[in-house]
């Protein structure tokens, strides 16, 4: 056995230490933190942004965030936190859960069953918070 260190977490390491240096704070950053302090967006808003208003023949926003999903699923769900928030706004546009399991079921055959089925868990996750708060 050899004690070579893995590359990755040194690279990791030097860039908590830099973090570090530039703001302490940044020592006891979270990425749920961060999370949990982003809002899901009003409907109106989304629509306005996202959606068909500046455009009317376009997209609703719905559909954009479908696309979102199926994109951040094709990229193996790596990004937690941006799928999470997109199924909280797909939820707050109106998505129905069969939709949004759709979007995700549809990618398993261009980026995979294992990418479809984090990003199934991650979706799952936040509806059954939803359903659950909603009770």
């Amino acid at each position: 056995m050899s004690d070579v260190k893995n590359p990755f977490e040194d690279m990791m390491k030097m860039a908590q230490d830099m973090a570090k240096s530039f703001n302490p704070a940044l020592e006891t950053f979270s990425p749920k933190g961060f999370e949990a302090a982003w809002p899901t967006m009003p409907k109106d808003m989304m629509e306005m942004f996202f959606g068909n208003t500046f455009n009317k023949d376009g997209l609703d926003a719905k559909t954009r965030l479908l696309l979102t999903l199926a994109g951040l699923t094709m990229q193996g769900a790596q990004n937690d936190v941006a799928l999470r928030q997109t199924v909280r706004h797909l939820v707050e546009v109106g998505a129905r859960k069969q939709e949004i399991i759709e979007a995700i079921g549809q990618m398993s055959m261009f980026a995979g069953v294992p990418a479809m089925t984090r990003a199934m868990q991650l979706a799952q996750d936040v509806m059954e918070d939803k359903e659950e708060k909603d009770t």
